[in-house]
């Protein structure tokens, strides 16, 4: 973990942002603690960058990715499906698609898109939906498959209901016959926020995590990027590939994410309303300006690659 940023809170006394412990101030103080990272300067002989990222075994043109979206099909318009949009929008920017729930018929339309897609699957209390689920993905192509295992506590004490589908607890058992089922598909577990849950996923056999709180999921969670460094560490010479969501929104973010130890960043509301306004071209439009934000503070910091990052840059 770099020393230059201190835990629980590194930015200056008083500006801890008051939070409630609803979903809004959660945004807002992981939006604080982004904020709060600063960079040095190291320019002598730095040179432009170089974007490519390697995932799964194969190369994208950026590590940052499209998110897990679900069900914006149904706000759909003019005939554009935003599942759509933003799926040929990663085909053409050669980054790695995400999508979340969904039903099989509509995970099949967005495959069919032909970008490098993660499924990932509710923890439907019914575990031969998601087995099933698994098994679809892999037939049409997902380069790998995933579980949303932040999603099992609803807000009313009890295990969530989504879409009227009852949800249920994912246990250590329950992720080892997940990732068998996957076989040799990658399987990645989303919503990691500690190191405990994190050498779990390692024991099971995940090939990678998104360490993310579902954007204030968790009453007065902390921001991704305050665990990424521990678990970082803690999953050291594992080869679990680390990802990181929730308030991504410039390439500035993205950096500070990959300095302090993420292979690689989604970006969530930062292209819903490019996306839904626009379609694939806002989409495209906001990612490549991402791209250029952050080959611009690679410059900056002396980073040529995306494997020579170096977490001592940031001060908070």
């Amino acid at each position: 973990m770099n020393d230059n940023v201190k835990s629980p809170w590194p930015g200056p006394a008083g500006l801890i942002p008051v939070t409630s412990g609803r979903a809004d101030d959660a945004n807002v103080y992981n939006r604080s603690y982004l904020d709060s990272l600063h960079v040095e300067m190291r320019v002598i002989d730095a040179v432009e960058p170089s974007l490519t990222t390697e995932i799964f075994g194969e190369l994208f043109s950026s590590p940052i990715m499209m998110p897990a979206f679900s069900h914006l099909n149904k706000v759909g318009k003019d005939g554009r499906k935003p599942m759509l949009e933003y799926a040929k929008a990663a085909r053409s920017l050669n980054t790695l698609n995400w999508v979340g729930m969904e039903p099989d018929e509509e995970y099949a339309e967005i495959a069919a898109e032909g970008a490098r897609t993660v499924r990932i699957i509710k923890p439907f209390a019914d575990h031969a939906t998601i087995l099933s689920q698994i098994q679809f993905a892999i037939t049409h192509g997902a380069i790998a498959v995933g579980v949303d295992i932040d999603h099992v506590p609803g807000t009313d004490g009890h295990y969530d209901v989504v879409d009227g589908l009852p949800l249920g607890p994912v246990t250590l058992p329950d992720l080892k016959a997940y990732v068998k089922a996957a076989d040799s598909t990658p399987f990645v577990a989303k919503g990691v926020l500690s190191v405990q849950d994190a050498q779990k996923c390692r024991e099971a056999g995940c090939r990678a995590i998104v360490i993310s709180h579902h954007h204030g999921r968790i009453p007065f969670g902390i921001a991704p990027l305050m665990a990424l460094p521990r678990i970082r560490k803690a999953l050291e010479g594992s080869g679990i590939a680390i990802f990181v969501d929730c308030g991504i929104d410039t390439g500035y973010d993205a950096y500070k994410a990959l300095a302090l130890g993420a292979d690689a960043v989604s970006v969530g509301r930062g292209i819903l309303k490019p996306l839904l306004q626009q379609g694939t071209e806002g989409v495209e439009e906001k990612v490549r300006k991402m791209n250029e934000q952050l080959s611009e503070l690679m410059m900056y910091t002396c980073v040529k690659d995306t494997h020579s990052f170096d977490a001592t840059v940031l001060y908070g």
